[in-house]
Formats: C-alpha cells, sequence, structure tokens
C-alpha cells in the first residue's frame, strides 16, 4: 500500500513537473498585445496552430493538418485543447468554433490593418470577405461583396471593425499592390 502511494505520488509530480516545463517554454496568447509581445517564431508557431486547427474543422486528421503546417500532433491538441474534443474512438475533432487567438488582416482607407479575432466565426466572416475582395479584384464582380455592406466583425477586445465595401477605395487599394490574398495572414509591413 505504501509504495504504490509513493508510486503515485512521483508520477503526479513527474507528470506537473512536465507540463511546468512545456508551460513555461510556449503560452498561448489571450491578447493582441501578448501575441506582438513574443517572438517571431512563436508568433509564426501560433497562428500555425490556429490554421491546423482551421484545417481539421474542415475535415482534415490531426495529424494531417498538423503535418501540412510542420508541427507536432501533440503539440497542436496541447495548445488547441479548448478548440479540440477527443471522441470516442480517439481521435481528435475540432469544435464547432473556438475562442483561440487569430491576428489577421483587414483593408481599411488606410491601408492594411491587423485585427486580433478570439472567435473563430467571426474569423470565418472576414475569410469569406477577403474571397469576395479578390473575386472582385481578379474579376470586376462585385456581387459578393454586396452580402457584406453594412456588415462588421468584432476584434478581440469586442470593438466592431466595419469592412470596407467601397468599390472605389477597394480599387486604390489594389492598384496601390495592397490587396492580395497572401496579406490575409501576413505581417503589415
Amino acid at each position: 500500500m505504501k509504495n504504490r502511494n509513493q508510486r503515485k505520488k512521483r508520477k503526479a509530480a513527474k507528470k506537473r513537473q512536465s507540463s511546468r516545463w512545456f508551460k513555461n517554454k510556449f503560452v498561448s496568447p489571450q491578447t493582441v498585445e501578448e501575441f506582438f509581445a513574443m517572438s517571431e517564431p512563436h508568433q509564426d508557431l501560433w497562428k500555425n496552430i490556429a490554421q491546423a486547427v482551421t484545417e481539421v474543422r474542415a475535415g482534415a486528421s490531426l495529424r494531417q493538418a498538423s503535418r501540412k503546417f510542420d508541427l507536432d500532433p501533440r503539440k497542436v491538441s496541447q495548445l488547441a485543447r479548448p478548440a479540440l474534443r477527443k471522441l470516442r474512438n480517439g481521435r481528435w475533432a475540432a469544435k464547432t468554433y473556438d475562442c483561440l487567438l487569430r491576428v489577421l488582416v483587414i483593408p481599411t482607407r488606410k491601408g492594411l490593418h491587423e485585427v486580433g479575432m478570439r472567435d473563430s466565426r467571426q474569423a470565418t466572416l472576414l475569410g469569406k470577405y477577403w474571397t469576395a475582395v479578390e473575386r472582385y479584384r481578379d474579376t470586376g464582380d462585385a456581387s459578393a461583396l454586396r452580402e457584406f455592406r453594412g456588415k462588421h466583425i468584432i476584434d478581440a477586445s469586442g470593438k466592431r471593425v466595419r469592412l470596407l465595401t467601397n468599390l472605389g477605395e477597394l480599387d486604390r487599394l489594389g492598384s496601390a499592390g495592397v490587396l492580395s490574398f497572401e496579406t490575409l495572414y501576413a505581417k503589415v509591413a
């Protein structure tokens, strides 16, 4: 009985120690300020983790999504725990929406602006908006942009950010070379 209790204590101490080591290595950001205070490699890691969760939500397995972004599936499952759930068969699946911080770029009258979001549904809305902007830029078809007139997204601080649908402004940004789909996750220079 005494040996079993000692083994349990050692096992629990080892588990605490390993989780402490991992937590000291990387802490998931909760605010945009925390995100930008991280080093560049940690920012890239966090962006890739959020993208891997999005891939899992789209139907990929956790392993496939992790490989696509050069991540360890265990690290993704640990850091993105609030966005994932474990199924009965032992596989990981993404929840229908999550509150992981994502820092995305949005076009404004003054150029591109980085916005932090804590809701995957808002990030999806922004992604659809970018698709409509790209369609307009490539083909001149503004029908997809009409859906976003008067709409806004809510950033991590709860502030509403209006989606730019003024065709003149979008033309100006496009001719300046500011609008490209690659800029969705890129840093604003």
